[in-house]
C-alpha cells in the first residue's frame, strides 16, 4: 500500500520481534505512525530505527513490562490520551507446552496476567477512546489452540479461548460505534514463542508458518472485513459452519428445567 496517506498511529505490543515486529513493518508501510511496546528497549530501538529509515514514518518506542502494573498503566494512559492512535494490536503474549503436572503455577499466573489481564485492560483503555474519536481498530492475537484446546498447555489454551470470546463480545458492543475488532488465530508460527514455551523444534516444523505470512494473511483478512482470521485454515467454510452451529445452539440453553436425559422429575 502507498505510505503517503497517513492512517494515524498504531500501538503494537510485543513489537520487538516475531509477529509484533512484522505488524510494525507492515503497518508502517501502510502509512501508520507507530508506538512500539515491549520490555526490551534495545531491541525495540533496532526495529524502530530500521522502520524509520525504510518508511519515514514517526516511530515511538515505549519500553514497558505489561506484567508490571505501573508499566501497564502507562500504556493504558497513552491509549486513552493520545488522540492520534487509530489502531491497537494486542500481540504481546507468552505460552507453554507443559502439563499441569509439570508447569510452575506462578508462571501460569504470569501467563494469565499477560495474555488475559493486560490484553483486557489495554482493550478497555482503547475502546472508549476510539468510540469518542468516532473510529478505531482493535486487533487481538489469539491462537488456534483457543479451539484446539488439548494441543498445548491448558492455561495457554484457555487464555486464547478467552481472547476469542472477548473478541466476540467486543464486536457485539462496538459494531455500531465505528470501532472494528478483529481476532487473529495463528497456528504454529516461526517465532521465539517456541523457545520460551519450551519446544524450539516447532519453529522448523513443516506445519509452521512464517511470521511474515501470518501477518500478511491477518491484514488481508482485516481488509476483507473478517471478524476472525485464521491464517492457516484453508477450508474457510469450516469456520463459518462452526460459528453458525455455535450461534444456533446458544438459545437452546435457555430452559428452566433440566433435560429429560437426567431423569429429574
Amino acid at each position: 500500500m502507498n505510505n503517503h496517506f497517513p492512517k494515524g498511529t498504531a500501538l503494537v505490543t510485543g513489537a520487538s520481534s516475531g509477529i509484533g515486529a512484522v505488524y510494525a513493518d507492515r503497518l508502517a508501510k501502510r502509512g501508520y505512525d507507530l508506538i512500539l511496546v515491549a520490555r526490551n528497549e534495545q531491541r525495540l530501538n533496532v526495529v524502530a530505527d530500521r522502520l524509520r529509515g525504510a518508511t519515514g514514518r514517526q516511530i515511538t518506542v515505549l519500553a514497558a513490562d505489561l506484567n508490571d502494573k505501573a508499566s501497564l498503566a502507562k500504556v493504558e494512559a497513552v491509549l486513552r490520551d493520545n488522540a492520534s492512535i487509530t489502531m491497537l494490536v494486542n500481540n504481546a503474549g507468552v505460552g507453554s507446552v507443559a502439563s499441569i503436572l509439570q508447569a510452575d503455577v506462578d508462571k501460569m499466573e504470569e501467563m494469565i496476567d499477560l495474555n488475559i489481564t493486560a490484553l483486557t485492560r489495554l482493550s478497555y483503555a482503547a475502546a472508549p477512546a476510539f468510540v469518542a474519536r468516532g473510529a478505531g481498530t482493535i486487533v487481538n492475537i489469539a491462537s488456534v489452540v483457543g479451539i484446539a484446546v488439548e494441543a498445548l498447555n491448558g492455561v495457554y489454551s484457555a487464555s486464547k479461548s478467552y481472547v476469542l470470546s472477548f473478541g466476540h463480545s467486543l464486536q457485539k458492543d462496538l459494531a455500531d460505534k465505528g470501532v472494528r475488532v478483529q481476532t487473529v488465530m495463528p497456528g504454529a508460527t516461526a517465532t521465539e514463542f517456541w523457545d520460551i514455551a519450551g519446544y524450539a523444534p516447532q519453529k522448523t516444523s513443516e506445519i509452521t508458518m512464517s511470521a511474515e505470512h501470518c501477518v500478511d494473511a491477518a491484514l488481508a483478512g482485516l481488509d476483507a472485513g473478517e471478524l476472525v482470521t485464521i491464517p492457516g485454515l484453508h477450508e474457510g467454510e469450516l469456520w463459518t459452519r462452526w460459528e453458525a452451529d455455535r450461534r444456533e445452539i446458544s438459545p437452546k440453553f435457555r430452559n428452566a428445567k433440566p433435560a429429560p436425559r437426567y431423569g429429574i422429575v
